[in-house]
């Protein structure tokens, strides 16, 4: 690494590397609009901001990568970076609000608007291509040898996976570092000049996934890419060149040494591209089924029994549900697929737990927990994240509840749609009631007057459930001939749904909420008759901000994910 730096001082070459074929560096290629026929509408005017501040400063700038190459097949970028040879420093220097962040590689936020509507322009320095073999090597990971890695810019765990590298350096080694032909390419929106080092938009043409270098080296950099290179081809409908897959079986292993929580981070990313059915798919392909157990319902072992049909279908929908969002341009929320994805095993958690004695609501919380702990990982920082799951979990057996205010309090909750649509599924799926799901549509959508009727019918249906069957035994009468009492019947599922409500006291702070819906207490079959709870009547039309029509899981409050 010293070697490199006096060699840039004294001016030599990067070329002379590249002859020992260490680094492919590759030949650059501007390539006109005439050419590549980008559309200009299809470009975010913040990110050509970034780029046009950028120069005017004196440096050079490009939209890059991912954005570059979505751009070059005709579809608008979810995200736009910026590459520059502007230093982290020089570029928060710029921008009113900006912001430095990362370790492993320092880069720059640059943030347009506020509050939800927020847009993060992500701005990253030209970076050194390096020979990975002359890095400093710690013995842990990015956890473990925080101690370690204190103050390098360059340094590799045991397995050769980079753990830190802020090298800054020219363009062409920038270009080099990438993993992929299709996603090292430059765009500058000021002169619609496109820049190609290593034959990447040959390779779109040819729908074509190819690495730069040599795989394994590559792979060994950075386990990920194996993830990458199965979204993208999921994604864009691309081959995996041959050489680029052939070691995929025999580096999956390297995904082990990965953090849990990255790797979780990246499987998210793999269903959320609007092809998650499709990279599900290619997951099992590449024989790497056994590296995401949260997967495990569909390509774990044992996915194909008969007796996991009904889990497999439920998720099945989930996916094909969030691809037909991602295609017609909705939000996704990762709270609500993850807990689609996670849901049979909670249940399962929760019904052990009960069996075995334990009371509901601790039941609950600990099945919550396990599974989090064990297909999550660490998730300090995604607090939001698990309040959504639980709410959305807590929710389904308060569904059951149709009497009372209980229903009114439930369509006001804030996460009712994601809830909804997570019963609607399981409806499809045949797991719930299909007449369950198509009353709360109506409920949600109706008017005071349909409401009320809808109660009404639903406590009808209620009081046939409590009768005793015709030819069941008669109670024995009491002394004096006068027929003895029937005992009152539990309201089923009753205990289940104080756990959910406890459940969801305990993500949103509060305390216990089995008041609030105006039913019975689990437990209390013989306690006099309740006292009403009065209830705030809104003004025809007033529709409260979390009771709009459902079917829109994980939009408002859920778009941020």
């Amino acid at each position: 690494m010293i070697k490199t730096f006096i060699d840039r001082l004294l001016g030599k070459k990067a070329g002379a590397k590249s002859a020992k074929g260490k680094v492919p560096l590759g030949k650059r290629v501007d390539v006109p609009a005439s050419e590549h026929r980008i559309d200009p509408e299809l470009l975010d005017e913040r990110a050509v901001r970034v780029v046009r501040t950028l120069k005017e400063a004196g440096f050079e700038a490009y939209i890059v990568g991912g954005a570059v190459r979505d751009l070059l097949v005709g579809r608008r970028p979810k995200d736009f970076d910026v590459a520059t040879n502007a230093t982290p420093e020089e570029v928060k220097g710029l921008f009113r609000r900006a912001f430095i962040i990362g370790r492993r590689f320092r880069i720059v936020h640059v943030i347009f608007g506020r509050g939800r509507e927020h847009e993060v322009v992500e701005v990253s320095t030209f970076r050194a291509y390096l020979d990975n073999s002359a890095a400093e090597a710690v013995g842990g990971n990015e956890k473990t040898s925080k101690a370690e890695l204190a103050n390098k810019s360059h340094a590799v765990d045991a397995s050769g996976r980079v753990l830190r590298d802020n090298v800054w350096g020219p363009q062409i080694e920038d270009a080099a570092r990438r993993d992929f032909t299709v996603n090292a390419m430059y765009y500058d929106p000021t002169t619609q000049i496109v820049v190609d080092y290593h034959g990447g938009l040959k390779d779109i043409e040819r729908k074509v996934l190819r690495m730069i270098g040599d795989p394994v080296t590559r792979y060994r950099e950075d386990p990920v890419r194996i993830v990458r290179v199965v979204r993208f081809a999921a994604k864009l409908g691309f081959a995996i060149e041959a050489k680029t897959r052939a070691p995929i079986p025999e580096m999956a292993a390297l995904l082990d040494n990965i953090p849990v929580s990255r790797l979780f981070d990246e499987t998210i990313k793999l269903l959320q591209t609007g092809h998650a059915v499709a990279s599900v798919e290619e997951l099992r392909k590449q024989g790497l089924a056994s590296r995401f157990p949260m997967l495990d319902v569909l390509i774990g072992p044992g996915a194909d029994r008969p007796e996991h049909a009904a889990r497999r279908k439920f998720v099945e929908l989930a996916l094909a549900d969030t691809d037909r969002r991602v295609t017609e341009g909705r939000p996704v929320a990762p709270s609500f697929l993850l807990a689609c994805l996670l849901w049979h095993e909670v249940l399962a958690g929760w019904q052990r737990a009960k069996a075995a004695g334990e009371a509901p609501f601790p039941a609950l919380m600990g099945a919550v927990d396990a599974v989090f702990d064990a297909r999550v990982g660490d998730i300090s920082g995604r607090g939001k994240l698990g309040t959504d799951m639980r709410e959305i979990w807590g929710m389904q057996p308060r569904f059951e509840r149709r009497t009372g205010s209980a229903p009114h309090a439930l369509v006001e909750q804030p996460r009712f749609r994601a809830g909804y649509d997570f019963l609607r599924l399981r409806a499809d799926a045949g797991e719930a009631d299909g007449t369950l799901a198509e009353w709360w549509e109506d409920f949600s959508l109706g008017s005071p007057e349909e409401r009320e009727a809808l109660l009404a019918a639903a406590r009808e249906e209620q009081h046939k459930v409590r009768r005793v069957p015709a030819g069941a035994a008669k109670a024995a009468p009491a002394e004096g001939g006068a027929p003895a009492r029937r005992p009152r019947t539990r309201k089923p599922a009753a205990a289940d749904a104080e756990a959910a409500e406890a459940l969801e006291a305990a993500g949103q702070g509060e305390g216990p909420a089995e008041a609030d819906d105006g039913t019975e207490p689990a437990g209390e079959a013989a306690a006099p008759a309740r006292k009403r709870r009065r209830r705030r009547r809104k003004p025809a039309g007033d529709v409260p901000e979390g009771s709009g029509a459902p079917g829109e899981a994980g939009a408002a409050p859920d778009a941020a994910g």
